[in-house]
């Protein structure tokens, strides 16, 4: 299926490893000139050579955007290497675990510049040229935390569910303009966040690891996990011609976890 992006610019944050790297593949062989960023320089640059190797353009920015220097260097690193983005895919590492009334205030702080920041710092540099083009895409990759929280991740909890009302409300702002933005909640998918999230459940609980990856599985219908490039498959059809018509919604990924109708 042509999704009808070929050419288009596309940033990917967080995209040296799990789903956003996943995602940059799919608009990879989508044709589109891709922008990688992460704070990781080793883990960035193998993905680059990935991605390179499948025939993609790859500007790949080594930079932290969970601080204001790490944002001004992705924003003008992007800027002066194509000067405009047509897609952007919002993503970022996951906060610290811990219960509602564990953290200081400058750790909710810190989750903040991680989870809040990005996405509004970002959406700003970006969202007004591609209302000026009359073309755009934006993409948020979140957790089923927005729609059902989880024990001990009161700041995923709290953060990623701001960021959706934020980008729900960007939604009925730019529409008018030819910019969709719709935000992605992966369920239990099988990435390096999810290893670390098992180990610390693993410590709070005393269950085994695999018991702790088990009992995630045996949430879902289908009985497993899910797989990086099976959300990067709906990250890449919002970011399309076809979806031109999606916009505000919060799209659910997690092989049925969430037992809701809405």
């Amino acid at each position: 299926m042509d999704l009808g992006l070929r050419g288009k610019v596309a940033l990917v944050c967080g995209a040296s490893r799990g789903i956003a790297y996943a995602t940059a593949e799919e608009l990879a062989r989508e044709g589109c000139l891709l922008a990688i960023c992460s704070r990781d320089a080793v883990a960035l640059h193998s993905a680059q050579r990935r991605l390179e190797a499948l025939g993609a353009e790859v500007t790949a920015i080594v930079a932290d955007l969970a601080t204001p220097d790490g944002l001004h260097q992705v924003i003008g690193g992007v800027k002066a290497y194509h000067g405009h983005v047509d897609i952007l895919v919002c993503n970022t590492g996951g906060p610290p675990t811990g219960a509602p009334m564990a953290h200081e205030w400058d750790v909710w702080q810190q989750a903040g510049d991680l989870l809040l920041r990005t996405v509004v710092e970002l959406t700003r540099a970006f969202v007004p040229g591609m209302q000026e083009r009359r073309w755009g895409r934006v993409v948020a990759i979140t957790s089923l935390a927005v729609k059902r929280p989880q024990p001990s991740l009161v700041l995923s909890n709290s953060l990623r569910a701001a960021v959706t009302g934020y980008l729900r409300t960007l939604a009925d702002d730019v529409g008018k303009d030819g910019v969709t933005v719709n935000t992605v909640l992966p369920g239990f998918t099988a990435t390096e966040r999810l290893d670390a999230l098992a180990a610390a459940t693993s410590a709070r609980t005393g269950q085994e690891r695999e018991a702790v990856f088990e009992g995630w599985a045996a949430e879902s219908p289908l009985r497993r996990l899910g797989r990086p490039e099976e959300l990067a498959a709906v990250i890449a059809f919002l970011c399309s011609e076809r979806a031109g018509f999606m916009t505000g919604q919060a799209v659910l990924v997690d092989g049925g976890a969430v037992k809701s109708l809405l």
